[in-house]
């Protein structure tokens, strides 16, 4: 069947950073962030705009552009958690487009990424940083839970989360070119650094494979890896894209599992990625990215950011 553009919404003043979708009062919604220093919401029914601009970011720093937004479920209201340049997180209704409350934090740094998964029951936000880190924020509360998870050493660009033996991980990319997977409930590194990036990690996603939690990351180098999440190693050669990789994200069509990877020379590789279900015994199970997970990465040419 062939593809074709439904609409093109229109509203950003600049480029947009970000993007994630809900469901709000029975309808589907896009979330997009901008270098525009606001957040957007769509009704994807007819494209259009559901009220104005979410203004919250910008006048906090000389840096008010959304570089990451992802969505979740918090006392039974679907909500948007977004960040960025201006050292600040702010949490959104999505049914009235207001603020939840006071931004998370304050001057605790650049925030590059987020995802969002569920934890004792809880839902709750990763968010990687500028400065090396990787936190955890409980919603409902809307407090940081624990200290910062330290190990990486440059910008955490990429957050995905899964589920690996009935425990909440998150998996993170950065700059510093290592994958890292972390314990949410325990706060702890799992296992050492994922090695096999030659470049700075960009992109994350996650999926489930066989019954087996599988992670896909990409870098600025052009190579996607697939990581077993479950024993820290490789589950498949890696993929190779034409350029630098800006976003992975993954769908269950029909009964294989697609990746989806869009690089830096405007394409992107659907079918070639399905190599990876060959190379992987027991074939897809269903897709593992979390409710609200922003799957992709950040675009590539962020690394020329200031």
């Amino acid at each position: 069947m062939a593809s074709r553009l439904r609409s093109t919404l229109t509203g950003h003043e600049h480029g947009i950073w970000s993007l994630a979708t809900a469901v709000v009062d029975g309808r589907p919604v896009a979330v997009t962030g901008s270098q525009d220093e606001t957040v957007r919401i769509w009704d994807l029914s007819n494209g259009r705009p559901v009220g104005g601009p979410l203004v919250g970011h910008n006048g906090f720093s000389c840096n008010g552009e959304v570089w990451s937004v992802a969505t979740a479920v918090v006392d039974g209201r679907p909500v948007a958690i977004s960040g960025g340049g201006s050292n600040l997180i702010q949490m959104w209704d999505l049914a009235t487009g207001r603020h939840v409350g006071e931004p998370l934090d304050r001057g605790i740094g650049r925030m590059c990424a987020v995802a969002t998964t569920v934890l004792d029951g809880r839902p709750v936000a990763v968010t990687g940083h500028a400065d090396g880190a990787v936190r955890v924020w409980d919603l409902a509360d809307r407090v940081q839970i624990g200290e910062r998870l330290a190990g990486h050493t440059d910008w955490v660009e990429a957050v995905a989360t899964a589920v690996v033996d009935g425990r909440a991980v998150a998996v993170t990319g950065s700059n510093d070119k290592t994958v890292r997977v972390w314990d949410l409930a325990d706060q702890v590194q799992i296992g050492e650094p994922l090695a096999g990036h030659t470049d700075e990690v960009h992109a994350a996603a996650t999926a489930v494979v066989g019954g087996r939690p599988i992670a896909f990351t990409g870098d600025f180098g052009g190579k996607v890896q697939v990581w077993d999440l479950a024993t820290g190693r490789t589950a498949a050669e890696p993929l190779e894209a034409h350029a630098e990789v800006g976003a992975v994200a993954t769908a269950v069509v029909g009964s294989r599992l697609i990746a989806l990877v869009g690089s830096g020379d405007g394409t992107d590789l659907g079918p070639a990625h399905q190599q990876a279900n060959r190379r992987t015994p027991g074939g897809p199970q269903g897709h593992g990215l979390g409710s609200g997970d922003d799957p992709g990465g950040r675009p590539a040419h962020r690394r020329h950011r200031q």
